[in-house]
């Protein structure tokens, strides 16, 4: 086995340069659909389809930051901007002060469903059709054991 630090080999780096430039096309692509369609960020999309799988559209903002993975500050950013348009409000969470909701709002729910299909079709051209039903068996589960491993860090 190859202490953590030496160098790539060869099939390793062309498989990190391959993951960084796939991943980075297909935000690039998500990026301009989202914009196209409903003047959304991807990170402002993903707040958005977070609420909306949430009981009753709404999280506390640090359970919500977990969901999307992303900083508080940050979360909050993207909240804001969302809050601006009239996607999401914030409320005080009654049961414990410290904490604020989010929650997803009618007009909210409307930007997602008319983005959703779009999105829909950005991935499915830029990563489902390009694969092989077991290729993405295979993804799924690769990379779910590296979010699986990054997230107990």
């Amino acid at each position: 086995m190859n202490d953590p630090g030496d160098p790539l080999e060869p099939h390793e780096l062309r498989a990190w340069m391959a993951f960084l430039a796939a991943g980075h096309l297909i935000d690039y692509e998500i990026e301009r659909q989202l914009k196209r369609d409903g003047g959304l960020s991807h990170p402002e999309f993903e707040v958005l389809v977070g609420l909306s799988l949430a009981e009753g559209n709404r999280l506390r903002m640090s359970d919500l930051a977990r969901v999307v993975m992303v900083s508080k500050s940050r979360l909050t950013y993207q909240v804001t901007q969302l809050e601006r348009d009239g996607f999401v409000k914030r409320t005080e969470n009654e049961s414990d002060r410290r904490s604020v909701w989010a929650e997803l709002t009618e007009e909210g729910a409307a930007a997602l469903a008319r983005v959703r299909p779009g999105h829909r079709r950005v991935v499915r051209e830029a990563l489902i059709e390009v694969l092989a039903p077991e290729e993405i068996d295979l993804l799924g589960d690769a990379l779910g054991r590296v979010a699986e491993r990054l997230r107990q860090r």
